[in-house]
């Protein structure tokens, strides 16, 4: 068995030679990666622009205390109008300054009188007043390479009327769980020994959630041609492989010989972590194959630990789960000189996390029902001992 470090480190060594690239309408971007620059073409804005309602003028103006009106300046609008010397012009949010003008006074500072203003509040100099560039600035660097695409990068490249955007195909993942005593969804059960099949629908959702898409390849009866075939079949189709169960050392554990079978380099098998001990991972050129545990709780936390990063890597993106510290607030009992991961409940409070594991049951690697709630897992390396109240520790946040 491994040490869980070093199987981390072999997952983060892995170097992908060529990467997927695809064009997407922008709205459609959200939640890639991007696989290129964005670099502004123009200045933001482009000229001195307003930045309320109000009155353009020249600065040097205010201290007459009475402005006349000379024109009024819709936004969008192309004024030919120029401000001289004892005169304003009303300027909306959005509009350039007009020609002769460095000062905005609101409209909440002035009082009309017909055609003049009266100035109540006078303003500094260049108030409200948008410089060239005061967004960005032509040849900046907005928004680099491998950025994942949320809401204000939507935003952006659309200011920079960028219809398109090249991003990193998302990584094709295919679940298949091995197990004769399995039942698809809506299946009947015909004798007491069979059991929901419920891994391939977790590691769907988890693939979704983590960038990934998910292809369902159904559940495969624990004999070693149905396997074989399946898992052939699958690394045919997709870039990652994800079975559970058949990874152990039973009679009918199967996977991981097929695996070197079907020509695979095994890059690690069994990694002293707790759950999850006999994860494998392997690799075809460059898609992958990562053989999960059977039991829920196990192969949950273990596709967490590696399928998630690897998810990102085919994307050249950054994994989107990250540790924190936290504060327990009540004891915990180290169970294996094993690196474990454990379900527990996280809080933050006051710019501070916290943990505890109220309504956490101890028991197999079997017990989904753990990650229910607002579920973070408790880090814990071999060497660490048992944790007392108030000891900090390492939260990964999932959610």
């Amino acid at each position: 068995m491994m040490h869980f470090d070093d199987s981390i480190e072999i997952l983060n060594d892995i170097k992908i030679e060529q990467y997927k690239t695809k064009k997407l309408y922008l709205c459609d971007a959200l939640g890639y990666t991007l696989a290129e620059d964005i670099v502004a073409d123009h200045n933001s804005p482009q000229h001195p622009t307003s930045a309320m309602d109000g009155y353009a003028c020249r600065y040097e103006d205010i201290a007459l205390g009475s402005l006349k009106i000379s024109s009024i300046n819709p936004a969008g609008s192309d004024l030919a109008d120029v401000v001289v010397e004892g005169s304003c012009i009303k300027t909306f949010t959005g509009s350039l300054m007009p020609q002769g003008s460095d000062t905005l006074i609101p409209i909440e500072n002035v009082s009309v009188e017909g055609d003049r203003i009266i100035i109540n509040e006078p303003v500094p100099a260049g108030f409200s007043v948008r410089a060239i560039g005061e967004n960005y600035a032509q040849n900046d660097l907005l928004i680099p390479q491998n950025t994942q695409i949320d809401i204000a990068q939507i935003g952006v490249m659309a200011s920079l009327n960028i219809v398109t955007v090249v991003v990193y195909e998302r990584p094709t993942v295919s679940i298949l769980s091995t197990g004769t005593e399995l039942l698809e969804l809506g299946e009947t059960q015909t004798n007491a020994s069979q059991i929901r099949s419920s891994n391939n629908y977790i590691l769907e959702a988890i693939v979704k959630k983590y960038g990934g898409r998910a292809m369902q390849m159904g559940c495969v009866s624990d004999d070693k041609a149905s396997i074989t075939e399946a898992i052939d079949h699958a690394l045919e189709q997709s870039d990652i492989v994800v079975t559970t169960g058949g990874v152990s050392v039973g009679d009918y554990d199967f996977v991981k010989d097929v695996i070197q079978e079907l020509g695979c380099e095994v890059l690690f098998k069994g990694v002293r972590i707790k759950p999850g001990m006999h994860i494998m991972l392997a690799q075809r050129a460059e898609k992958f194959i990562i053989g999960l545990p059977g039991f829920a709780y196990s192969s949950s936390v273990t596709a967490l630990i590696y399928l998630v990063p690897l998810i990102a890597k085919l994307q050249n993106g950054k994994c989107r789960l990250h540790r924190v510290k936290a504060t327990l607030r009540e004891p915990f009992i180290k169970r294996a000189k094993k690196a474990e991961f454990t379900a527990c409940n996280y809080y933050l409070e006051d710019g501070n996390y916290y943990a505890d594991f109220e309504g956490k049951k101890i028991g197999s690697s079997a017990i989904l029902t753990n990650m229910l709630g607002a579920v973070a897992l408790l880090v814990t390396d071999e060497d660490d001992s048992a944790k007392e109240r108030g000891d900090e520790v390492t939260l990964l946040l999932i959610d």
